[in-house]
């Protein structure tokens, strides 16, 4: 637990670095994109059916890459298209057995790799307040990590779901209140112009979405029947098994900050 704990503090510190620089944060995020396309099209493998593999990295580059230029509301539905086009055609040049799975896996990949990152581009560019919101969030996400795994270890007597079972109800909830906490504590900066309530709820929000994330990658790993979706960070797997918190968790601050009424569509 102590070298989890460690790693993961070591990989938030990186990207909380990054944020600084808008162009190294978008970097570090095609990275991962890229990194997770390949963990989790072994995943399929092991389910018997690969993704097409480079429609799947074109579709998470392409999504990552119209965001970080403001061009994605504009051009996403056509690369939706353009997607699920390719993904039909080029499927029908590999065995006619899984052709269903194939597609399927393809499309659901680049939708949960590639436009669940999109969200982090969309609050950094948020003008003056963005790179402090993805401060934010990213010190949530990693906090709902490391205390769902400390308060679960030292007081978790009740297993959360069978999907990950080492999860337990005290380390879910524990990791609620303090991320809560910590949320509230976060809007006495003034960079971030939020009010205590509004930090209370995207505390709340970001963590369950960020369990839940957690969650959704523990299934489909159980599914493919592995322990982890890869082994490029120690203490932690893969770097999807590292990001899956982060997938759902910037997706639900950023939704939260327009629930709230904070940003406008």
């Amino acid at each position: 637990m102590t070298r989890r704990i460690v790693v993961g503090a070591i990989v938030a510190a990186i990207g909380l670095g990054s944020v600084s620089y808008a162009w190294g944060f978008y970097l570090l995020l095609l990275v991962i994109g890229l990194a997770s396309i390949y963990e989790l099209n072994y995943l399929c493998e092991i389910k018997g059916q690969p993704l097409e593999y480079p429609v799947a990295v074109f579709g998470v580059s392409a999504y990552l890459v119209l965001s970080v230029t403001d061009l994605l509301r504009k051009w996403e539905g056509a690369l939706l298209a353009g997607i699920v086009i390719a993904t039909f055609w080029i499927g029908m040049y590999g065995e006619q057995k899984g052709y269903f799975a194939r597609t399927a896996y393809t499309l659901l990949a680049v939708l949960y790799i590639g436009k669940l990152l999109t969200y982090f581009v969309l609050i950094r560019e948020v003008p003056v307040v963005g790179m402090w919101w993805t401060f934010d969030v990213i010190v949530l996400i990693a906090l709902t990590d490391i205390f769902g795994m400390f308060i679960g270890t030292l007081i978790g007597r009740h297993q959360l779901t069978k999907i990950s079972p080492k999860k337990t109800v005290e380390g879910s909830a524990g990791a609620i209140v303090v991320v809560t906490l910590v949320s509230i504590a976060a809007t006495g900066l003034p960079q971030l112009h939020l009010l205590w309530w509004q930090g209370a709820i995207l505390g709340i929000l970001t963590s369950v979405a960020a369990q839940a994330g957690d969650l959704a990658e523990s299934a489909l790993k159980r599914d493919a029947g592995v322990k982890d979706a890869g082994s490029m960070i120690a203490g932690h797997g893969g770097v999807l098994d590292r990001f899956d918190s982060y997938l759902f968790g910037g997706m639900a601050f950023f939704g939260t900050l327009h629930l709230l009424g904070i940003l406008q569509l």
